[in-house]
């Protein structure tokens, strides 16, 4: 009885262990916990331990001073952690490596980069453990030092080429970059982040971790169109005509539960960083191009056949609604004709009302004037339209710019926000002071995703 007891415990001991996810994250000084006062309690792997729980076991392989590059003058290749991490059987690896290979004396090795990158992935994939790898762009470096860690160089040759291997490896990327690039303070000596910073990026990994996803979804063979597929900072974009209009359908590396989308009204790729951002954690991008119909009935109905076409292929049933400049007629008319069909919006710098649209032309077109000072008494602005727009209950977003100088913001975004609360509808305005019509978004598009996530219901609260 005594030997079944002991026989029993062991098995139970060997599920537990078994059921243990190992977590290897690499990389550099960073990922090491390089002048934090205790590297071992607050390094982001650290703190993601702490986060993620017993079930988990997180192990840090970090190198100071190491590069991704073999000919780099401390190459992670040739360190004992990358033999360690190699043998470490690891279910996720997590790669934080490019800072370094930023410095003057390794870049005249950055022709290497992409094929050593792709080598080291090949690496971790060929394990028995058959891990899921997740690469980190390089956050930013704040030293005029131009021979150090140059953030130029990081932005302009690094990204591209870490984001290329990325789509070719069909690997999922986090934008590490855009999370700091409006937080020097946290970086003491313009380079290391301090315990803020490394709490912002454990968080940022356990919700990588714990997100739940669709690994078998694929929209592109869902939606039965004959497509030419291209690069969209990494993610595979499907381009295509489909109602005699040019469209495009990007979408991330793993479906999220539900299948979210946000649905790009104008400039396509212009300011592309909430949607990235929303392309790491699970949701699609699609673009229909009604230019330039103005939101008019033939714009609306042209979108609701693409709508229709894309929800029959499995995207969610309500799209998030992105609008910059006269975007914003676009996703609020079509909002208008279908307001049950929205989970929220996000405009910016938006033209709300058609009074102020300069092309006198396009108008008279694309509404059948003879004369453009008719448009008012239409009432196919948006700003005429908010009482079918707040019917659909979804929560607004807008970023304002103070100064915008294009799209007065009194008479569009302010005017439309009055509206909207006057008739108990939900809208958040962002001010921009000092900030003209462009540059659109921000730097750091944290608030406009976690307005999104929330809105959607895919926002990851902190762990009890």
């Amino acid at each position: 009885m005594k030997r079944i007891l002991i026989m029993l415990i062991a098995f139970c001991l060997i599920n537990i262990a078994s059921a243990t996810t190992r977590i290897t994250c690499i990389g550099a000084s960073i990922t090491y916990g390089a002048t934090l006062p205790d590297p071992a309690a607050q390094s982001y792997p650290a703190q993601l331990q702490k986060l993620l729980g017993k079930n988990y076991s997180v192990s840090n392989f970090g190198v100071s001073s190491a590069t991704l590059l073999r000919k780099g003058d401390l190459s992670y290749w040739s360190t004992k952690a990358y033999q360690e991490a190699l043998q470490s059987k690891p279910d996720v690896v997590f790669i934080d490596l490019g800072g370094n290979d930023a410095k003057l004396v390794n870049r005249v090795h950055l022709d290497e980069y992409e094929k050593d990158y792709h080598d080291l992935i090949q690496s971790f994939e060929q394990l028995p453990s058959r891990p899921r790898i997740v690469l980190l762009l390089p956050i930013p470096s704040f030293q005029t030092d131009t021979n150090q860690i140059y953030d130029k160089v990081i932005i302009n040759s690094i990204i591209p080429k870490l984001r290329n291997a990325a789509y070719d490896e069909h690997l999922e990327v986090i934008d590490m970059h855009s999370m700091f690039v409006n937080h020097e303070s946290w970086m003491p000596d313009k380079i290391h982040p301090n315990l803020d910073g490394t709490a912002m990026t454990a968080k940022r990994l356990y919700d990588v971790v714990v997100q739940p996803r669709d690994n078998n979804y694929d929209v592109f063979s869902s939606m039965n169109q004959q497509v030419k597929e291209s690069n969209f900072y990494g993610y595979p974009c499907a381009e295509f005509t489909f109602d005699n209009r040019d469209c495009k359908v990007v979408k991330p590396k793993w479906a999220a539960k539900g299948h979210p989308w946000v649905w790009r009204a104008r400039f396509w790729g212009h300011e592309p960083q909430t949607d990235i951002a929303l392309l790491e954690r699970g949701f699609h991008i699609v673009y229909c191009d009604v230019a330039e119909l103005l939101g008019n009935n033939e714009a609306i109905g042209y979108w609701n056949d693409f709508y229709k076409m894309l929800t029959n292929a499995g995207l969610g049933k309500k799209a998030v609604l992105e609008g910059m400049s006269r975007g914003g007629v676009y996703i609020y008319n079509w909002a208008a004709a279908n307001p049950d069909k929205v989970a929220c919006t996000y405009a910016d710098n938006a033209l709300l009302d058609l009074k102020y649209w300069p092309d006198s032309a396009v108008l008279k077109k694309d509404f059948n004037l003879t004369s453009a000072n008719q448009i008012g008494s239409l009432k196919v602005s948006p700003i005429d339209k908010v009482q079918q727009i707040v019917k659909g209950k979804f929560p607004m977003l807008h970023l304002s710019a103070d100064d915008d100088e294009a799209v007065d913001p009194s008479k569009n975004t302010l005017l439309f926000e009055q509206k909207v609360k006057a008739l108990g509808g939900s809208i958040t305005v962002i001010h921009k002071p000092g900030f003209k019509h462009h540059p659109h978004s921000l730097p750091n598009p944290a608030p406009i995703v976690e307005f999104i996530l929330k809105a959607t219901g895919y926002e990851i609260p902190f762990p009890n």
